[in-house]
């Protein structure tokens, strides 16, 4: 049977160089088998990879009316756009100087859309990102008293490895459905499907394909800068599709809507390629108003199901990255773990100070990783763009979702290699690895795959008699991740006591 093998761009972490002096020994680049090259080129990938939110949070969270019926920034999408590329850059630069680690925040997509849709709707905006200001500095707690990187440490390696496993399916689900390939149905008993009605449609989708092809070409032909080409001979590609065919957009507002269209930018030349950033938004947040509007109970619930995807998703990120980039230790842990979720807990905070919700660690770093990324220079270079991107915004929305996301396909398969390593003949371990593996890209959430492996696998130690080899923290968290699921039913009991 044929064996996979990196190029030469993906060195590990056991290929060190000797140390130098300057940028490359503050940032340990030589040691950790890389180059200021790869980190660039890695930090570039990235940050197109992610570029995606500077646009698609606005539309998020700037369309989303409060309880009072009023839109975050008056619905000014600029001012919500620039804020968010602001805290993106400055905590992805803090995480690479701080943490020495190949990983990027930014606003946490399905968080921004929690908090916009569920939260929102019941206090003012500035009211909600209290609430996240609130749940930031709880984990921030946790992390500096310990327990956080406690219960990191507290998981079978099994586990963490299924973690990156299902991380590599979810990233390419997310790969494929922002591209169009896979579309959800809307109706019928079959959630996806392929293109529409079975079948591929639009030239989006045959750029998309393109631009995977070219991008897996030059990776198996180990061509350094594969991604970072595949993106960017993909971008200019998109932009002539559209000069000659006019395609548009998929979803025009109000509601026209083009299943040919692209998914998100429209890929034309800009008339400008500047503009002056706002960043009004800054401070609007009330640390407590939200517990005068729901009260204290509703608040602390609302709290904790915030802090417990913020919690697991971090862990789970940093995990996964650690292992494609081959920094974890033996036990899975990577490292400078506790500076990564400080980083991770104060960006929470910057987040709701800010007023465009939690960040937090992105999975899409892993395509920076595979680009060979290995240290905190790429995470600078992902920063500097996001920054940049207050400034340059209109030439971030050159580049469609189509040209961006072959990278996470591309990075799933080489976070699916690491399924090799998880012992399928212990059931014990095996069955929770699958759960976490399958659960995360079906329902798009990694907090759900994660807590799925956590309680199964307590539940199924207990029964062959394995009680009492599971850590202590992994009951209590198991615990937690039952209420988190039952969250909804729990609620409405003490609602009920409390009336």
């Amino acid at each position: 049977m044929a064996t996979s093998r990196r190029p030469a761009t993906t060195a590990t972490a056991t290929e060190t160089r000797a140390p130098r002096s300057g940028l490359d020994g503050f940032f340990r680049i030589s040691e950790r088998g890389s180059t200021v090259g790869q980190e660039v080129r890695g930090g570039l990938v990235t940050f197109f990879t992610m570029a995606y939110i500077v646009v698609l949070n606005p539309l998020i969270i700037g369309n989303a009316p409060d309880v009072n019926g009023d839109l975050l920034a008056g619905g000014d999408f600029a001012v919500i756009a620039a804020c968010t590329a602001l805290v993106a850059g400055v905590l992805t630069i803090v995480m690479g100087v701080v943490a020495n680690f190949p990983l990027a925040l930014a606003t946490g997509l399905g968080l921004n859309a929690f908090v916009a849709f569920a939260i929102a709707s019941q206090m003012t905006w500035a009211d909600a990102m209290g609430l996240v200001v609130l749940e930031g500095l709880v984990i921030l707690v946790l992390v500096l008293s310990g327990l956080r990187k406690a219960i990191f440490d507290a998981v079978p390696m099994t586990l963490k490895t299924a973690i990156s496993v299902g991380i590599g399916l979810f990233i390419t689900l997310i790969g494929l459905v922002d591209a169009g390939v896979v579309r959800r149905t809307g109706a019928g008993p079959v959630p996806v499907e392929l293109g529409v009605g079975g079948q591929l449609l639009g030239w989006p989708v045959l750029v998309f394909c393109i631009g995977l092809l070219l991008m897996l070409t030059l990776y198996v032909r180990q061509v350094k800068g594969a991604i970072l080409i595949g993106i960017a001979v993909t971008t200019v590609l998109a932009v002539v599709v559209e000069a000659v065919a006019d395609i548009g957009a998929s979803f025009t507002p109000p509601d026209t809507v083009n299943p040919a269209g692209w998914q998100l930018n429209v890929p034309a030349l800009p008339d400008s390629v500047v503009s002056t950033p706002d960043f009004g938004l800054l401070g609007e947040f009330s640390l407590f108003g939200s517990f005068a509007q729901v009260g204290a109970l509703t608040a602390g619930l609302l709290v904790f199901s915030l802090m417990l995807a913020d919690f697991f998703d971090t862990m789970g990120t940093m995990t996964a990255i650690g292992a494609e980039a081959g920094l974890n230790d033996a036990d899975g842990t990577p490292p400078g773990a506790q500076r990564i979720l400080v980083v991770d807990s104060i960006a929470a905070v910057a987040g709701g100070a800010a007023s465009v919700s939690s960040n937090t660690s992105y999975i899409e770093s892993a395509a920076g990783v595979g680009e060979g990324a290995r240290t905190g220079l790429a995470s600078v270079v992902t920063g500097v763009c996001f920054l940049a991107a207050t400034v340059f915004s209109p030439l971030v929305g050159i580049i469609p979702y189509e040209a961006a996301t072959p990278a996470l396909v591309v990075v799933g398969f080489l976070m699916m290699t690491q399924v090799r390593h998880i012992d399928w003949d212990d059931l014990t371990v095996a069955v929770p690895a699958f759960l976490t593996i399958v659960v995360m890209p079906f329902t798009y959430s990694i907090t759900a795959g994660i807590g799925a492996g956590f309680v199964s696998y307590v539940v199924l130690a207990a029964v062959r008699g394995r009680a009492a080899r599971v850590h202590p923290l992994m009951w209590l968290v198991a615990v937690l991740f039952m209420v988190w699921f039952a969250i909804s039913p729990v609620s409405d009991w003490l609602h009920r006591l409390s009336g």
